[in-house]
């Protein structure tokens, strides 16, 4: 999968993932973005490394997979930042 379709779909996974887990983020939406991207990036990784097959095209199971590794990703930072 091209970089444009990591960043496209980590955009997706980033407005879910704000969906999923309504709050107050601090950062705004753009950080929203970008854990959204970091987490399509994340997710595909650990799906790979788990052994769920590689993430190779745009499809349900890829979004799927981006979407958890956005949810993933903005839980820890909610966490990073309730200590800080």
């Amino acid at each position: 999968m091209g970089i444009l379709s990591w960043i496209l779909m980590g955009l997706i996974a980033g407005a879910l993932g704000k969906f999923i887990m309504p709050g107050d983020d601090p950062g705004g939406i753009f950080v929203t973005i970008l854990i959204g991207i970091a987490g399509a990036f994340v997710g595909g990784f650990i799906a790979s490394a788990v052994g769920f097959g590689t993430v190779t095209g745009f499809d349900i199971r890829s979004l799927l997979i981006a979407i958890g590794g956005a949810v993933l990703l903005l839980f820890a930072y909610r966490q990073f930042k309730k200590r800080s």
